[in-house]
C-alpha cells in the first residue's frame, strides 16, 4: 500500500480524457489544479495548465480533449505526451507540463509528491481568473 493521499481508484482514470483533482503546495499554501492521464496502460500526474500561457486550463471542468496519446490544449493547439508531458505542436512546443508524483497501488492512485498535498477532485471553485476562455487571440 502506499504512503500517499488517494486521489482515484486506477479505474477511474478514463482513457479518453483527463481526471481533475485539486492540490496544495506545501510552500505558498496556494491550490493548484492537477490532472491524472492514462496512456498505454500506465497512468501520469501534471499541472492542469498549459505552458504557452500557464493559466490556461487544459482541463476545463469536464476532461481534456486528447489524440492519439496527446493532450490538447484547446486554446492554443499545442500537444503534450500524455506519458512524458512533451509538447510536440504549437506555440510552446519543447516545453514540458509540470509533472505531479503519483504511485498507482493496489488499484488506487495515490498523491506522493512532497511539494503537494491532496484537497480533492474536480476543479478549483473560487478562482478569480477565468480560465474558461476558448479564446486564441493574444493580447
Amino acid at each position: 500500500m502506499s504512503s500517499g493521499e488517494r486521489i482515484a481508484a486506477a479505474d477511474d482514470v478514463p482513457a479518453d480524457t483527463t481526471l481533475l483533482f485539486r492540490v496544495r503546495d506545501v510552500d505558498s499554501e496556494e491550490e493548484r489544479e492537477a490532472i491524472l492521464v492514462r496512456h498505454n496502460g500506465d497512468i501520469a500526474g501534471w499541472l492542469n495548465y498549459c505552458q504557452h500561457f500557464t493559466h490556461i486550463r487544459l482541463d476545463k471542468g469536464s476532461g481534456a480533449e486528447m489524440r492519439n496519446g496527446e493532450v490538447i490544449c484547446t486554446n492554443h493547439g499545442a500537444y503534450f505526451r500524455a506519458d512524458d508531458g512533451f509538447c510536440t505542436f504549437g506555440p510552446c512546443e519543447g516545453a514540458y507540463l509540470a509533472d505531479i508524483e503519483i504511485t498507482v497501488d493496489d488499484g488506487g492512485v495515490y498523491l506522493t509528491d512532497d511539494d503537494y498535498t491532496f484537497v480533492g477532485r474536480g476543479e478549483i471553485e473560487t478562482d478569480p481568473v477565468d480560465r474558461k476562455s476558448k479564446s486564441n487571440y493574444e493580447f
